[in-house]
Order: C-alpha cells, then sequence, then structure tokens
C-alpha cells in the first residue's frame, strides 16, 4: 500500500503532493515501484496535526482519486462521509478509517451499502490528543479487546467481515515501548483470521530507537516491514514504496 499524501503538514512528505496533478504522478510512480494499493489522503494524522474542514478534504482528495482510479486498487484515508462517499464515487474501493468508524455516525452505514473494503484502526482518541501520556494495562490485549469490538460494531452495521482489514494503529497513541511490544506479538493478531495493515514507514518510533530524522528511516521502515511480514501482516502501508518491494521479494525468496 503506497501512500499519497495530498497534505501540507503530513509529517513526513507534507506539501510535495499538495497539488492534485503531482500527487496522481506521484501515484503512477508508486504503482511502477510495485504497489498495488494506494492509499489517498487528504488530512495529516500526524500527533498534534490541525484538523481539516470537509471541503478542502474534498477539494484535495477527489481529483487525485478520478486520477488514480483504474491504476491500482485505490484507498481513501478518512473519517469523514461526504470525503468516503466522493472517492468512493470517483473509484475508490478501501475506507481507510483511523477511528474505526467512529468519526461519524453515518459512515458504517455508507460502507455497508457501498460494499466497499474497511481498514479499521486503533487509535486513543483523535491525532490531536492520541499523544497525550498513553497508557495500556497491556497494549496488545487492549488493541485486540478495541478492534473485537469494532469489527462488532462494523459487522451489526451490515458491512460484511470478509471485507474487514485490521490495523494496530503502530504511532497512533503509543510509546516506542507500545510500538516494538505490537510488532514483537503481531502474530496474536492473527487470532481475528482479518486482514492486518502495518504502517511503521518513516515514523517517530525507528527516530527514537536510533536517532534518525524522518527522511533517515528507510532502513528501520524495511526492518521493522520485513518483521511485521514474517508475523503475519497481509498489507504493509510504505512511503518508499521501490525499497520495500525489493526487500519483500528478497524476503520471500529466501524464505520460500
Amino acid at each position: 500500500m503506497g501512500v499519497v499524501n495530498v497534505t501540507p503538514d503530513s509529517f513526513s512528505d507534507g506539501g510535495l503532493y499538495l497539488d492534485s496533478d503531482a500527487a496522481v504522478a506521484h501515484g503512477e510512480e508508486l504503482v511502477r515501484d510495485g504497489a498495488a494499493i494506494l492509499d489517498i489522503g487528504g488530512e495529516s494524522t500526524r500527533p498534534g496535526a490541525v484538523e481539516v474542514d470537509e471541503a478542502e478534504e474534498l477539494r484535495r482528495t477527489t481529483p487525485v482519486v478520478a486520477g488514480l482510479t483504474g491504476k491500482a486498487t485505490i484507498s481513501v484515508d478518512t473519517s469523514k462521509l461526504a470525503v468516503a462517499e466522493a472517492a468512493i464515487g470517483a473509484g475508490a474501493s478501501i475506507v481507510n478509517d483511523v477511528t474505526a468508524l467512529r468519526g461519524d455516525p453515518e459512515m458504517a452505514a455508507l460502507c455497508a451499502e457501498r460494499k466497499v473494503g474497511v481498514v479499521l484502526m486503533h487509535m486513543p482518541g483523535n491525532p490531536r490528543t492520541m499523544q497525550d501520556d498513553p497508557s495500556y494495562a497491556d497494549v496488545v490485549d487492549d488493541v485486540k479487546a478495541f478492534l473485537a469490538e469494532r469489527v462488532e460494531a462494523a459487522v451489526a452495521a451490515g458491512i460484511d467481515e470478509e471485507r474487514i482489514w485490521l490495523d494496530p494503529g503502530i504511532g497512533f497513541g503509543k510509546t516506542l515501548e507500545h510500538n516494538l511490544e505490537l510488532l514483537r506479538r503481531l502474530g496474536e493478531l492473527r487470532e481475528f483470521g482479518r486482514p492486518l495493515v502495518i504502517g511503521t514507514s518513516r515514523k517517530s518510533f525507528i527516530g527514537k530507537v536510533d536517532g534518525s530524522a524522518v527522511d533517515e528511516r528507510i532502513g528501520g521502515t524495511i526492518a521493522s516491514t520485513v518483521f511485521a511480514a514474517a508475523e503475519g501482516a497481509d498489507v504493509l502501508r510504505v512511503h518508499d514504496v521501490a525499497e520495500s518491494a525489493q526487500a519483500m521479494r528478497v524476503t520471500e525468496a529466501i524464505l520460500g
């Protein structure tokens, strides 16, 4: 899953692809590099990010979704009903909702009606509050309990369970140790029997391990991505698609 941020303030590449033509060209490049899915987002979800109004998020994302439809499977990274509805209309087939369908009470019904895939992610609070002293009794058990509840809610709203993917939310309301523990015990999330989405790409926990800046974290991204895949991750959400795809091809060759 290649990341296409149509934002001025994303932690990694904010502003680089704010122009829709530049974002479409970047998405096409990611497909050439090996991305099977493009995840298009118009609102940064980095810690402390400023909320974007609906009209602006629509303006940022809809033309990019339309421009990339047919070139890969398209996912829209949003928690707003109108943005998801417009993206689905433009060709998106997955809604990647960091609030796990809690942000808008009508989102679940839309996804059920349009029969799109849904990514349910664990995040305490919202991007503005999630890093305010996150704590868990046991981070893996707590994330599992949250995801179980959200799967139940999604199915009750009419979403086919086969269309649900799960994301433990690496970097969303978690300390360094929480993130490392989730990766170590990722196999426990296989109990759901649903595809697992993992996004470690360029995140701050890598920098906390070795002091690296955002643009120095490709090695850490690859290490964590390959480890996650070996532990059972199905979808790897990354910025550096070419390098990650090469790492996975070599890993798969070694493991047979």
